[in-house]
């Protein structure tokens, strides 16, 4: 289970280095690709072979069942950590989430988003504002 949040330097190379915590479900693979509200999502290769699974059962006839598999897969990167615990995140992904020097990672259950710091707080900001709204609609779905 990926929980809490941390602010990491990226390098020269566009390499972020992975909080420890999260390394071991991590150490046999990933899949990092374009999230929604401009992060990046980071799933375990377990966690998104399932996705694809899910995925590749979805009709292709569905006009958002194509729109969601092209957004899911076709920016996605496989990446494996190095033996320092960082990984690639390849220009393309750093451009459409905005992160330049500095990222915020945050645990969301079974997966990772990978935040620009400013578009972190901005999400936190309004979340808090429509905490209200969101809870109630967490109720409606039983959580």
């Amino acid at each position: 289970m990926f929980l809490g949040e941390y602010t990491h330097s990226l390098d020269l190379r566009g390499r972020i280095t992975i909080p420890a915590r999260f390394r071991q479900e991590l150490e046999r693979g990933m899949v990092i690709t374009r999230g929604f509200d401009s992060c990046l999502m980071v799933y375990p290769m377990d966690e998104w072979n399932h996705i694809a699974d899910r995925i590749a059962q979805m009709p292709t006839a569905n006009r958002n069942a194509r729109s969601y598999g092209r957004r899911m897969f076709g920016g996605a990167y496989e990446a494996v950590p190095d033996k320092m615990g960082r990984v690639l995140i390849p220009a393309f992904l750093r451009d459409y989430a905005g992160i330049e020097e500095e990222a915020v990672v945050v645990g969301v259950n079974n997966y990772l988003e990978i935040w620009h710091p400013e578009k972190w707080q901005g999400i936190l900001e309004s979340d808090s504002q429509n905490l209200d709204v969101i809870l109630s609609d967490m109720k409606s779905m039983g959580v």
